[in-house]
């Protein structure tokens, strides 16, 4: 019984700390001069972390939170990055970003521990 209730607890502590680090990912994109358009967005094909803009570009924004940013970037497998962009495709030609938005790219947040997140602009193209 312990052993599930901390099994249960592990999750728990592990989705804290993945919104936290979306949360620090959003705040650093901010910084950077971009406008969070959305947080955990779900589509039929999965879920996008953070959709960003900054001018005319809609910036589509796997996070990533690892000690390490190797193990970080090779997190974000291909089969990922399809859905990502299936979803994205997808809530684009739902036309839910508006007019004015002319490209779109796919940016990774690699988040670490005691040290600044790491933005990897156009981090893939579909």
């Amino acid at each position: 019984m312990a052993m599930v209730a901390r099994s249960r607890a592990d999750r728990r502590a592990a989705e804290r700390a993945g919104h936290r680090a979306e949360w620090l990912a959003g705040l650093w994109l901010r910084l950077k001069g971009f406008r969070v358009l959305a947080r955990n967005v779900r589509t039929p094909h999965g879920e996008i972390d953070l959709i960003a803009r900054r001018g005319k570009i809609v910036t589509f924004v796997e996070v990533k939170r690892r000690d390490d940013e190797d193990d970080a970037r090779r997190a974000v497998t291909v089969r990922q990055r399809d859905r990502i962009a299936h979803g994205a495709r997808y809530l684009a030609d739902s036309g839910r970003f508006g007019p004015g938005a002319e490209s779109f790219r796919f940016d990774v947040v690699i988040v670490r521990r005691g040290r600044l997140p790491l933005h990897i602009p156009d981090a893939w193209r579909p």
